[in-house]
């Protein structure tokens, strides 16, 4: 599908408007404690070569098994991303030297993948929605590390990633920028953390992306595409498209020609760097696996699986804004993380959405950002903070005094309800301890008071001064209606 291509999406060169086109290939490596064909451990970190079995080694006479939760797995995903399900596909022996990989080849699925066609939608800030068709996703084993740092002479391999499974999801080239790129890997990280079938972890390389890049004139057939290999973080991926649009683009305005090739990222200069030519189509000399049978799957085992699935992310999203009348903007931020959205609802339970949504967004979230933490760390609980929200209701607390509480709460913890009692944290309501505060306020400053009257403005300015004094526990609804009496406001 060639989507229509927003303004914003262009890029200026010196001799007119270009449009740059993307393809991704995802690799994600597949939540499971054992590897695709053998029983060796994926646990992440392990001492080098640690987790190798003799098929991983690729010794004689060593057969591949296929590993079922791995397929249930992607399975899942490609119900995730409303695909087509194939009831048979076919490993295949993809020809190709990897000196990590012992055997010699990659049993990776070329013509009969087991997932076909799909979709992601995408929304982005400002309102525009991509639909970014998926190709494919078929299983693979990875390869193992080779390491060029521990000797001045040798390279050494760990082959503890060797044979660990990886979904290659391949999208059509319906991405027109980085921002929708970038949007795009998240989405697709989001789902997949959904679905508990890829931990995207960019860091430890759980989740890697080939991205395909390449430049025309809007409304032009498509240009020749260099493809960056193996970027690893969202940020990178961003700048590694902008940096080669504009390197296609400026090769083109100078009259030159985009020679296909395989281009690498570097992290450090923001640019990218050639790896290696390629060819329009590589000789892999795929051919089926003679160790492996076709892989033939009922739809009763489809159909159970479908059944099981989680609420996902764009069924989430249109809920949250329905039931919860939350603004896109909120609904998008709470469903990032299955574990956010959680906690968020059982704050907003029998309590007002837009509140707790704001408390989750702007309080807790920017206090767990601010320390590296995830959510699921958070010192404060779901029930901490729906008890801080009832404070605020009931009128025991103000919202400043509430902001106390939780950051009582987050470094010592404790029941909020108790902590406001026993630290004598209660909202002033009395209205004659109120009323002399406001009283003080207007006196020390008369200048001020009688500008009020033709500038109401300044009664936040009032408000801001008795606040202070009360150690902000007056009722803000108190001073407000004092204030406004007193300085003759309407």
């Amino acid at each position: 599908m060639d989507q229509k291509t927003e303004k914003s999406n262009l890029i200026e060169g010196a001799t007119g408007e270009w449009e740059v086109v993307i393809g991704m290939e995802v690799h994600a490596q597949v939540t499971s404690n054992a590897k695709l064909f053998s029983g060796a451990s994926t646990e992440f970190g392990g001492e080098p070569n640690s987790h190798v079995s003799l098929v991983d080694a690729a010794m004689p006479g060593m057969l591949p098994v296929i590993n079922e939760g791995c397929i249930a797995k992607a399975i899942r995903t490609g119900l995730g991303l409303k695909a087509q399900i194939n009831l048979s596909s076919v490993f295949d022996r993809k020809n190709y030297f990897y000196p990590d990989l012992p055997q010699g080849y990659q049993i990776s699925q070329y013509k009969n993948p087991i997932v076909g066609e799909g979709e992601v939608i995408v929304d982005l800030l400002g309102g525009e929605r991509v639909v970014v068709g998926i190709e494919r996703l078929h299983l693979e084993q990875d390869a193992g590390k080779s390491l060029h740092d521990q000797h001045p002479q040798y390279s050494f391999v760990d082959l503890n990633r060797s044979g660990v499974a990886l979904m290659e999801i391949v999208s059509k080239p319906d991405l027109r920028s980085s921002d929708q790129a970038k949007a795009y890997v998240s989405k697709l990280r989001t789902i997949m953390r959904y679905l508990g079938t890829c931990d995207g972890n960019m860091e430890q390389g759980s989740l890697r992306a080939d991205i395909n890049v390449s430049v025309r004139r809007p409304g032009d057939p498509f240009g020749t595409r260099c493809e960056i290999k193996n970027v690893n973080s969202i940020r990178f991926i961003g700048q590694a498209i902008e940096h080669e649009a504009r390197r296609q683009i400026d090769i083109l305005e100078e009259g030159g020609t985009i020679v296909q090739e395989t281009r690498l990222f570097d992290a450090k200069t923001g640019e990218t760097r050639s790896m290696r030519s390629k060819e329009e189509a590589h000789d892999y000399r795929y051919f089926p696996d003679p160790d492996l049978l076709p892989l033939e799957l009922t739809q009763g085992f489809v159909d159970g699986l479908a059944q099981n699935l989680p609420e996902l992310p764009d069924a989430k999203r249109a809920r949250f804004i329905a039931d919860y009348g939350l603004s896109p903007y909120d609904a998008d931020v709470l469903i990032i993380e299955r574990e956010s959205a959680d906690y968020f609802e059982a704050v907003a339970k029998d309590r007002d959405a837009k509140q707790a949504a704001n408390w989750v967004i702007n309080e807790l979230f920017g206090r767990l950002n601010k320390e590296g933490r995830d959510i699921v760390d958070s010192p404060v609980t779901a029930d901490q903070l729906g008890s801080i929200l009832d404070l605020i209701k009931a009128g025991t607390i103000s919202g400043k005094i509430a902001k106390d509480v939780f950051d009582i709460v987050w470094t010592e913890g404790g029941d909020p309800k108790a902590i406001v009692e026993g630290r004598g944290l209660t909202q002033v309501t009395d209205m004659g301890a109120i009323e002399k505060a406001v009283d003080e306020v207007i006196a020390a400053n008369p200048d001020k008071a009688e500008q009020a009257k033709t500038k109401p403005a300044l009664a936040g300015w009032f408000v801001g001064q008795v606040m202070k004094v009360t150690g902000g526990k007056a009722s803000p609804q108190a001073v407000n209606t004092l204030l406004k009496q007193k300085l003759g406001i309407e």
